[in-house]
């Protein structure tokens, strides 16, 4: 199993904090975002990297260099078009090769084990990929996932409006005392999701959508476990949120 991290954007929403540093360094409890993703990930044994960097790349190279102070192999690639997160997994395909890897954002904080946990329901079967959720959050700001009893996917939105949420109580996805599904950010897959990935067109928000490429998965027939995580999951969006981990 590889790793690799979507790391490239800088952050708006920081404001000043990412004038001069990318977002995923900045410090929670005195280690940087990343820093916390990456020994959280080796310590279930990955050890070969890929952060796919932008704003202020020279940061992270410089904080983590090849890797090796960890006991780990880090490789980096620019992200020089920030064109959407459908796009971004591709510059690891050559590092990827024909192996599974985890991909995440590199500013989703959880607990080590949870990709522990991920890791193991990936084990349970011959899956093409693995997506995380956590109930009860607004998902007009992220993607809906609906799962069948196997809880493998059957049909993804990416941030879906207040009509396109009553259509979706109309036809039987949304139901009253069900929960509600919010993807939440870390995957595994098999290198078939680049087979995806080269075929996206851009939505409507003008971008390359990972979510699509799941869909794609799905109509294509490639099995995609769900797996829940269970306690901390941060989406370190903004200041309040990033203030908040200080405490």
């Amino acid at each position: 199993m590889k790793a690799v991290i979507l790391a490239a954007g800088k952050g708006t929403r920081m404001g000043t904090l990412t004038e001069e540093l990318p977002k995923p360094m900045l410090p929670v409890q005195g280690m940087p975002i990343l820093e916390h993703i990456i020994t959280g990930i080796a310590a279930q044994g990955v050890r070969e990297f890929c952060i796919i960097v932008g704003w202020k790349a020279e940061v992270i190279r410089k904080h983590f260099g090849d890797g090796s102070s960890l006991g780990l192999k880090i490789n980096y690639v620019i992200q020089n078009i920030q064109d959407g997160t459908g796009k971004a997994p591709e510059l690891a395909k050559n590092f990827v090769g024909s192996d599974p890897f985890l991909l995440t954002y590199g500013d989703i904080l959880v607990r080590p084990e949870t990709y522990k946990k991920m890791l193991a329901r990936f084990a349970e079967d011959d899956f093409s990929g693995l997506i995380t959720v956590t109930p009860g959050e607004d998902v007009r700001k992220g993607g809906i996932n609906f799962f069948n009893n196997a809880f493998c996917l059957k049909k993804i939105i990416e941030k879906p409006n207040d009509e396109e949420l009553n259509q979706l109580k109309v036809d039987g996805w949304l139901k009253d005392g069900e929960p509600i599904w919010y993807n939440a950010g870390i995957y595994i897959f098999k290198s078939v999701l680049f087979d995806h990935t080269a075929k996206l067109k851009k939505s409507s928000r003008d971008e390359y959508e990972l979510t699509d490429a799941i869909g794609t998965m799905i109509d294509a027939n490639e099995t995609i476990a769900g797996n829940k995580i269970e306690g901390r999951w941060v989406d370190v969006r903004d200041p309040d949120v990033l203030k908040s981990l200080s405490k």
